[in-house]
C-alpha cells in the first residue's frame, strides 16, 4: 500500500514539473497582443497642414474670377452650381492632409517620403489645374492635366494604404470628386471650344 501512494506521488510531481514547463513555454512564446498605439506627432501634421494650404492658396489666386467665368460656359446639365466647389474642396483638403498625417504618424518621415513626394506631386497637379482652365482658359491643357492629377491620385492611395487603409481610405473621396471632375472638364472643354 505504501509503494502504491509513493508511485502516485511521484507521478503527481512529475505530471507538476510537466505542466509547469508547458505553461512556461506557453508564457514566453505568446505575447497577448494590445492595442496599436502611434504618437501623435503634431509637428507632422502643422507641417502637411501648411503644405496643403498653401497648394490651395495657389489654386485660390487662379479662380478668383472663376464664377463669372463658369457661369459663361456652356455646361451639361449635370454640372454642380459653382457654389458647391469651395466647401467640396475644404473637405477634400482636410482629408488629404489627414491622410498624409496618418502615413508620417505610422512611418514616420524617413519611410514615408516616397509617399509624400507622390502626394506632394499631387497637389501641384491640382493646383495647375486651376490655372491652366480658369486663368489660360486651355481646355486641352486642363484635361491633360487632370488626367494626370488622377494618375497620381491613385499611386498615392496605394501607397498610403502600404502604411495603414485608414490612410488610403480616406483619399477615396478625393479620387471620386476627381473622376467627376475629368468628366466635368472633357465635357465642357468639347461644348466651349472658342473659349477654351
Amino acid at each position: 500500500m505504501a509503494c502504491v501512494t509513493k508511485g502516485t506521488a511521484n507521478e503527481q510531481e512529475t505530471n507538476g514539473r510537466v505542466g509547469s514547463g508547458i505553461m512556461k513555454t506557453l508564457s514566453t512564446s505568446y505575447i497577448e497582443p494590445g492595442p496599436r498605439s502611434y504618437p501623435l506627432n503634431l509637428s507632422a501634421l502643422g507641417i502637411l497642414l501648411t503644405i496643403t494650404v498653401v497648394a490651395a492658396a495657389v489654386g485660390t489666386i487662379a479662380s478668383i474670377a472663376a464664377p463669372e467665368f463658369y457661369l459663361g460656359l456652356n455646361r451639361p446639365t449635370w454640372a454642380p452650381p459653382s457654389s458647391v466647389f469651395a466647401p467640396v474642396w475644404t473637405v477634400l483638403y482636410v482629408l488629404m492632409a489627414i491622410a498624409a498625417w496618418t502615413v508620417v504618424r505610422i512611418q514616420g518621415w524617413k519611410q514615408s517620403m516616397s509617399g509624400i513626394v507622390l502626394y506632394c506631386a499631387q497637389l501641384v497637379a491640382n493646383a495647375l489645374w486651376t490655372w491652366l482652365f480658369f486663368r489660360w482658359h486651355t481646355g486641352v491643357g486642363a484635361f491633360v492635366d487632370i488626367m494626370i492629377l488622377w494618375v497620381l491620385i491613385v499611386s498615392t492611395i496605394a501607397m498610403f494604404w502600404k502604411a495603414h487603409w485608414v490612410a488610403g481610405a480616406l483619399l477615396l473621396p478625393y479620387l471620386a470628386w476627381v473622376s467627376f471632375a475629368t468628366c466635368l472638364t472633357w465635357a465642357v472643354w468639347q461644348a466651349n471650344q472658342g473659349m477654351l
